[in-house]
């Protein structure tokens, strides 16, 4: 019996004899099934030629990324804090390399997720550090993908972890699609974590916003202007994406407007 991992989106499963027939997350019109079909692999395989990169990213804010690239390609990234630490999203890869490193930086108290596309290997994180609890918003329950204890299901449009972290339901991409404000971030102006929630796009002035991003459907209006009145309450001066380097170092907040009044302006162009 093992933990099987998707190799296209990197999602691990609950243990079975045999690698699943399916994966829900790649059959769904978000993402994709690879161009040679269903395929499957184990972190034991993974072990032998993958390892993490650990690197920090601001003071207090550790990313972790694996090499070479997997999956979708993501990194996670560790907000620490007095109240204790956060990892937000996750990779699938997890060795004693990595434990070891996260413990010296003080562990994991809570994990949280963006959306089902950049969870990994997360039960098996949660496990590796205490049965840390996994903040899944409630409207994503389906894409589940290995149920464990360690969920909890949030409801609703935000959830305070703790001082300074709030996690926030945007929607658009999924309908439960989180982004996490970290009031203590950008020496104090603030940050927001957004997965591909909010993306950042190239053009670091900008982000943007979709449906799917591999199957380029975007969102509707409605949509996109939901996710701008979502964080709209909170002070942020940067953006943390979901991979290396994608970074809006300064007027973030400024530039989710900018960008929502561009995209709209170009999906209602006759």
């Amino acid at each position: 019996m093992d933990n099987f991992i998707c190799i296209t989106c990197g999602a691990q499963y609950s243990q079975t004899q045999d690698s699943p027939a399916h994966c829900l997350i790649c059959e769904d019109d978000r993402q994709y099934i690879g161009h040679k079909g269903q395929l499957w692999t184990t972190l034991s395989r993974m072990r032998q030629d993958h390892r993490n990169r650990i690197n920090e990213i601001e003071p207090n804010l550790t990313g972790i990324g694996t090499e070479p690239a997997f999956a979708i390609g993501q990194r996670a990234m560790l907000v620490q804090t007095a109240q204790g630490n956060v990892l937000w999203d996750c990779v699938s890869l997890l060795d004693e390399a990595t434990i070891a490193a996260i413990r010296q930086l003080g562990g994991i108290s809570a994990i949280a997720v963006s959306h089902p596309h950049l969870v990994g290997s997360l039960v098996e994180w949660s496990h590796a550090f205490d049965n840390a609890p996994i903040y899944w918003h409630a409207d994503n329950r389906q894409w589940v993908t290995r149920p464990d204890p360690a969920y909890v299901f949030w409801e609703n449009e935000t959830r305070r972890l703790w001082d300074g972290l709030t996690l926030v339901r945007c929607g658009g991409h999924f309908p439960g699609s989180t982004v996490l404000h970290w009031a203590q971030g950008a020496e104090g102006r603030g940050a927001l974590l957004t997965g591909d929630t909010i993306t950042v796009v190239q053009d670091r002035r900008f982000v943007s916003f979709m449906y799917s991003y591999p199957n380029i459907i975007p969102l509707n209006a409605s949509a996109v202007n939901r996710i701008v009145q979502a964080v709209e309450p909170y002070p942020f001066e940067r953006i943390y994406g979901g991979w290396w380097d994608a970074v809006v170092a300064t007027d973030a907040k400024g530039s989710v407007k900018r960008s929502a009044e561009r995209y709209i302006r170009a999906i209602s162009l006759p």
